[in-house]
């Protein structure tokens, strides 16, 4: 994978779906499920119809699936015609709960607002088994395994296609680390110590939107997962611990002392999302957590400021002494789509084959877009992508976010409060305190 392709009028549409995706995607369990469930569903199934229904807000999977049903997938379109659907993002859940009370849902639908609805579908056997469909049809390995992790988290099976995949980390600035002498750091010991070395440089550490609450929140679950392992918000909500635990509340201690050294900068909590992105591609910040939706930002040229030569990504470092490590990425699907168990047979599993084979390709050649397919082929893509997808292809494990879990209660409490832990305004056991309250 070579030479940038992001130019021209491909990069302002990629960055306008990358800001509308990463602004919900990052809200959390039910902000994040609401956009990563950008489909819905309407009509009924047909095995002479490969129907796929999706909200109108969604044009990029439908587009890359047209794309493919004039191209590599001809034939199967040929014996099982696509044909698309909209239903707008409100009335997904509803439209969704009809069709599988009529056993009429399409063949592949948008996994609804949240993964409980899913689940609930899958129990009564309107979900196909994704796993042992696409192991019959000899094309589970086409199918990243850190996607598939992160689908089982969330679903409780491999039951959704990852049309669009999504890794977290730290981006860094690789000149501001060079001009201070500053090593990539791999221990949280070493990330505060450098934080440190460049406040006293007169260099804003980090950059994050205390406004938004996640870019915070994120470095929390960050904590927690490198020191007490990749469960441990799994064991939050199955009622085995609590986040007013103090090996919990010591996550959100250490998030807490970045911003009593004043590591964010003046005003963390009236920032917003893209006032922090603008810090940091204009080299006044050193480190920026944020996903690889970002990487549309960074194919900006007029937004990025400090070149993509320029920009670095790490993994959340390691917490010594911890049962986690930072070969854990922290994850999300950015677009589920379940398909149906009752509208499946051999056209559908050659059309799935034909997916499997080749929408990781043309995802990224056509939309720029990531997705946890594998990618075959010669697509050529910018370095900081195919670092992005060497991160992908090399993780067997991944983890999710601080809210993933959460109702929408904790989640909204979560990240409102945010902000006032950074800035001293409520303490570490106050916060986590409030988010507990909410989870009951």
């Amino acid at each position: 994978m070579n030479e940038a392709r992001f130019r021209g009028g491909k990069v302002s549409t990629a960055f306008t779906r990358s800001r509308r995706t990463a602004a919900l995607i990052a809200t959390g369990a039910a902000g994040l499920l609401a956009l990563t469930a950008c489909a819905g569903g309407g009509g009924a199934a047909s095995g002479s119809s490969f129907s796929f229904l999706v909200n109108q807000e969604n044009t990029t999977i439908p587009e890359v699936l047209k794309t493919l049903s004039t191209d590599q997938c001809k034939a199967e379109n040929d014996a099982q015609a696509l044909q698309v659907e909209t239903v707008p993002q409100t009335q997904l859940d509803q439209k969704l709960q009809l069709l599988a009370g009529q056993n009429a849902l399409p063949t592949q639908y948008a996994a609804g607002n949240a993964p409980a609805l899913t689940k609930e579908l899958a129990k009564g056997g309107q979900v196909l088994d994704l796993e042992k469909t696409l192991t019959d049809l000899g094309v589970i390995d086409q199918i990243e395994p850190a996607a598939i992790s992160t689908i089982e988290q969330l679903y409780g099976g491999f039951n959704v296609l990852p049309y669009q995949y999504n890794i977290e980390g730290i981006w860094y600035n690789k000149k501001l680390l060079a001009d201070n002498g500053i090593d990539v750091p791999s221990t949280w010991s070493e990330l505060t110590a450098d934080a440190a070395k460049l406040e006293g440089a007169g260099v804003q550490p980090f950059s994050a939107s205390g406004e938004q609450g996640w870019p915070i929140t994120r470095l929390i679950s960050g904590y927690i997962f490198r020191d007490l392992g990749p469960d441990a918000l799994q064991k939050v909500a199955d009622g085995q611990a609590k986040l007013t635990d103090p090996e919990y509340v010591a996550a959100a201690q250490a998030v807490a002392d970045l911003g009593t050294a004043g590591y964010f900068g003046q005003g963390v909590g009236s920032i917003d999302y893209d006032t922090a992105f603008n810090t940091f591609l204009t080299g006044k910040s050193a480190f920026f957590y944020m996903g690889s939706w970002a990487l549309a930002n960074f194919a900006d040229d007029a937004a990025n400021q400090i070149g993509s030569e320029n920009i670095g990504f790490m993994p959340f470092p390691n917490v010594q002494g911890g049962a986690g490590d930072s070969s854990q990425t922290p994850a999300n699907v950015g677009l589920p789509m379940a398909l149906s168990a009752k509208a499946y047979n051999d056209n559908t599993g050659s059309w799935l084959t034909c997916i499997a084979k080749n929408y990781g390709a043309q995802s990224l050649s056509e939309a720029n877009t990531i997705s946890g397919f594998k990618v075959n082929g010669d697509v050529k893509a910018d370095e900081l992508t195919t670092l992005v997808q060497d991160r992908i292809a090399s993780t067997k494990e991944s983890v999710l976010w601080f809210e993933a879990l959460f109702n929408a209660k904790a989640t909204e409490t979560s990240q409102k409060n945010a902000a006032q832990l950074v800035t001293g305004a409520i303490s570490p056991q106050d916060f986590m305190s409030l988010v507990q309250a909410d989870l009951g």
